[in-house]
């Protein structure tokens, strides 16, 4: 087996763990991997050194607090949050909500960084919790903006969604609405994740062409509706378009170095 082989199917295990399964047993992921017992237990030992898993109760393992370093040092340095935090501070501080940026990780949704100025429409999905994709503005934001080719396999694997959210009955629909939210530069979602909140969304790009992350703007419908969704979506938009500016200018002076 070759040295990046191995590697690779020791990551496999971190992969492993989610919300729905945190801890495992070696009988179980020698089960779920398919791996050895020898061979399990050399990267179980591995890991546990490195403390990126513990060994918890009943020989039970968990991620281990490696991960919570890492987290550390990952929002002193990643871009989005360091460049992106200013901008949701202003708007979260001009509208009561929760304003966040959310990263596509493979083909997930996931929360970077967010500013909460209202308990009346908290999220229930903080930082680190994968959101749903293809429900809601966080994600719609995301999805509306990818290549075609990227597009296509998201939608046919979430039809059912698309449909109970009434975004149509086949893909064709579906991929109406995305290019007029293409169109719009923002999108609206209302109580898709959440009854009773109002998501406006806008995707954020750095010098690439698909968006990396999106900027979503969630307030309860009262206050949405009084302020009215277009005027919404136009400052989520424009905010996201100086968030994607300041990383392009980022990246480009990066790459120069």
């Amino acid at each position: 087996m070759s040295e990046n082989n191995s590697l690779e199917r020791m990551l496999g295990v971190l992969n492993v763990f989610d919300e729905a399964h945190p801890e495992w047993t070696p009988e179980e992921l020698q089960e779920r991997l398919g791996y050895s017992r020898p061979t399990l237990y050399r990267y179980l030992k591995t890991l546990k050194e490195t403390g990126l898993i513990v060994s918890v109760r009943e020989a039970a393992y968990t991620l281990g607090p490696k991960v919570v370093e890492m987290d550390f040092l990952l929002r002193k340095a990643d871009p989005l949050v360091v460049e992106g935090q200013p901008f949701l501070e202003d708007l979260a501080g001009r509208h009561p909500g929760t304003a966040f940026l959310s990263r596509w990780y493979r083909d997930r949704v996931l929360c970077v960084v967010s500013v909460r100025t209202s308990d009346e429409a908290v999220s229930s999905y903080p930082r680190g919790r994968p959101m749903p994709v293809g429900r809601g503005a966080t994600s719609h934001g995301i999805l509306a903006f990818l290549p075609r080719r990227q597009m296509i396999p998201l939608i046919d694997s979430r039809m059912d969604t698309f449909r109970e959210i009434g975004f149509g009955a086949d893909r064709d629909a579906v991929m109406a609405r995305f290019r007029a939210i293409r169109r719009d530069g923002y999108v609206t979602a209302r109580g898709e994740v959440t009854p009773g909140v109002v998501g406006t969304g806008a995707p954020v790009f750095d010098s690439s062409a698909a968006p990396v992350a999106s900027l979503c703007l969630t307030m309860a419908e009262r206050h949405a509706d009084a302020i009215g969704l277009a005027k919404l979506g136009r400052e989520v938009a424009e905010t996201a378009a100086r968030i994607s500016e300041r990383l392009s200018s980022r990246r480009l002076l990066d790459a120069a170095e």
